[in-house]
């Protein structure tokens, strides 16, 4: 008996001992592979260039392209290469500028070699899950272990996850630091998109700590791209190492340049100058919208087919109803009657400007500093709302402006209409007096509507109030 259990015992110890060798063996390994797999991540070659091919016309291969290279585009090459150390960077400015393709063409130069790129999202769960493939990091939800483990690996919130995806990517670029001399680049699109709630803020805090700490030991440089000024405000608090950068459209001359390489991309036509600057006086240097009129046929006519598109935007969104609006309504109707209230006090500030219109620049489109549009508007929380809309546009510099050549031709067109100025005063007055009535409490006395009347007198230690009813006429029953 002694015999077979100190066999068994025997047994028993080089069981549990293979195992645990086994175990430490494979979490070992787990370890190395994650970080291997995240090294392999920011390796020459990404998905997103290739996407970007097709979806946004850029060529993937060497050798220029068909849309003009904009003036900030040597420092977005410098930032993506990993040249720009010491510093994040937020790219900011309206939709459809350009910002995405300009990065999108610095990862092209150098093969994504160092740079990893995903889209910002307003789900937190959403946003793991975009970080993870773009770092190329399973979150240990691979991981073996966790079938043993009483509590899961994935039983936290996503912010945690997100945490623990940036720690290896520290890791990650220590590694790289020894080995390439230049940090890792992690670019986040559309940080607009991200809400402005507690969730929204704890997760731009948690990156932007990040941003801050990396670009100080230049382990990652962190770049940020919003079209919303909110996303500026939130990162200025904290901000000590922060670069900005504003992306506005294009001068007159690189502008019209643009629309002729699209032109003779699509149709191999040559446009004449006096077209160009027609299409350009009508749609500015978005560059956006120049890609739209290049690949229509008649492009003056797509020039306001988009000033149509955005006066439609912006009347569906603020139109105010007039004195007949239902009290209902009022809420809405404060918000769109200070969006118009702005509208027509840009309008008619463009009357008193020196000029509207410069030749090597193009237009000048009138605006007001923050401050002061948020007094015409005598609201202070309507103006972010209004620029998250694309309505208006808040420049880095809080300018407060329409938001494209197009929407400011709209405003024009609006404030123009015959009996708009009356229409506007007839329901600021239809507001106020709703205001007034809910502010106004009224007390009817039944005794004097039925004829009654009060002889009030004054009295040792108060006063006395007597009810003198109505006399009855002869003849009254």
């Amino acid at each position: 008996m002694v015999e077979s259990a100190a066999t068994s015992l025997a047994s028993i110890l080089v069981l549990a001992a293979g195992f645990a060798f086994a175990a430490y063996g494979y979490h070992k390994t787990y370890k190395y592979m994650v970080l291997k797999k995240m090294a392999n991540a920011f390796e020459p070659g990404d998905p997103v260039l290739e996407l970007a091919a097709i979806g946004k016309e850029i060529p993937k291969s060497a050798g220029g392209t068909h849309w003009v290279e904009r003036p900030e585009q040597a420092i977005v090459d410098s930032i993506i290469a990993g040249h720009d150390i010491g510093h994040y960077h937020l790219f900011i400015g309206e939709k459809g500028t350009g910002k995405s393709s300009m990065l999108l063409e610095a990862m092209r130069k150098i093969d994504g070699d160092g740079i990893a790129m995903l889209e910002a999202h307003s789900d937190l769960e959403i946003f793991r899950i975009r970080l993870g493939k773009a770092l190329d990091y399973e979150f240990h939800e691979d991981y073996i272990g966790g079938y043993f483990s009483e509590r899961g690996p994935r039983d936290t919130t996503a912010l945690l996850d997100i945490e623990r995806a940036l720690n290896k990517l520290e890791k990650v670029a220590l590694r790289r630091r020894r080995k390439v001399g230049r940090p890792l680049v992690l670019i986040i699109n559309q940080m607009h998109l991200i809400r402005d709630d507690e969730d929204g803020r704890d997760l731009i805090e948690l990156l932007q700590q990040r941003a801050e700490q990396w670009a100080a030991s230049n382990l990652v440089t962190m770049v940020f791209n919003s079209d919303d000024y909110w996303v500026y405000e939130r990162l200025k608090q904290l901000a000590t190492r922060m670069e900005v950068l504003t992306i506005v459209d294009l001068p007159k001359a690189q502008a019209t340049a643009a629309l002729r390489n699209y032109r003779q991309r699509y149709f191999n036509e040559t446009v004449s100058s006096e077209i160009l600057d027609m299409v350009y006086d009508r749609v500015g240097g978005r560059l956006n919208f120049l890609n739209r009129v290049a690949k229509s046929k008649d492009m003056l006519a797509a020039c306001d087919a988009i000033k149509e598109m955005e006066k439609t935007w912006f009347l569906n969104q603020c139109w105010i109803l007039g004195e007949e609006m239902d009290d209902d309504v009022m809420d809405q109707q404060k918000w769109a009657a200070a969006a118009v209230v702005l509208a027509t006090a840009l309008v008619d500030k463009e009357s008193s400007m020196s000029h509207t219109y410069d030749p090597e620049l193009g237009h000048v489109l009138p605006s007001f500093p923050l401050h002061e549009a948020q007094q015409i508007m005598t609201r202070a929380d309507f103006v972010r709302s209004l620029d998250r809309l694309n309505l208006f546009s808040i420049t880095s510099s809080a300018q407060v402006r329409a938001s494209s050549v197009p929407m400011h031709r709209a405003f024009k067109e609006i404030v123009a209409q015959p009996g708009f100025r009356e229409h506007l005063q007839a329901t600021i007055d239809r507001i106020a007096a709703i205001e007034s009535l809910g502010r106004t409490r009224e007390l009817v006395a039944k005794d004097l509507v039925l004829g009654g009347r009060y002889e009030v007198r004054k009295v040792p230690g108060g006063v006395d109030v007597v009810l003198k009813e109505k006399e009855k006429e002869a003849g009254d029953d």
